[in-house]
């Protein structure tokens, strides 16, 4: 069961919050209409839907700074994206360029950056349309800790980083 965008009259799906085809942010759909017609809850903050578990030992053989991102929901679940501290940034997005590329309409063109600072990652949202997540909650800009969990459009990934030579 769908609903219309307002602006092109493109099918949506009930979830969505703008629109696949346009960009056009949609009516935001009644909790109740989506647990009692369609039988589904939205996700939350607070959702507890299990996602895969990950082998934290792939990052063993990694470099002090080094870490991974392992896509566990989404278009390409499973990937493993190496990020290198030598790289130093790491744009994100569903622009071609873009060192991450994730190729979906959720994902904003130049959605985030990666920052590579003091054996540390950072995540900074660049004025994306769906907003960046780190453990659910809506960042501006966040430093990675190994185990978060990420989230840009329908993407959401683990975040395993290297051990610290300092602890």
């Amino acid at each position: 069961m769908g609903r219309q965008c307002p602006e092109c009259g493109h099918l949506a799906d009930p979830l969505d919050r703008f629109c696949a085809s346009c960009g056009a942010e949609l009516e935001v759909v009644d909790e109740a209409f989506l647990t009692g017609v369609l039988g589904i809850r939205a996700a939350s903050e607070g959702d507890s839907a299990e996602l895969p578990v990950v082998d934290a030992t792939s990052v063993g053989g990694l470099g002090d700074g080094h870490a991974i991102l392992v896509v566990l929901r989404g278009p390409q679940e499973g990937a493993r994206f190496h990020l290198d501290p030598e790289a130093g940034l790491v744009t994100v997005g569903r622009a071609p360029e873009c060192g991450l590329f994730l190729d979906d309409v959720t994902v904003s063109r130049h959605h985030a950056e990666l920052h590579a600072a003091d054996g540390r990652w950072e995540l900074r949202d660049v004025g994306s349309l769906n907003g960046s997540y780190v453990n659910r909650h809506r960042i501006e800009m966040q430093v990675l800790a190994g185990g978060d969990e990420v989230q840009i459009g329908k993407y959401r990934f683990a975040y395993l980083e290297a051990a610290r030579e300092d602890g």
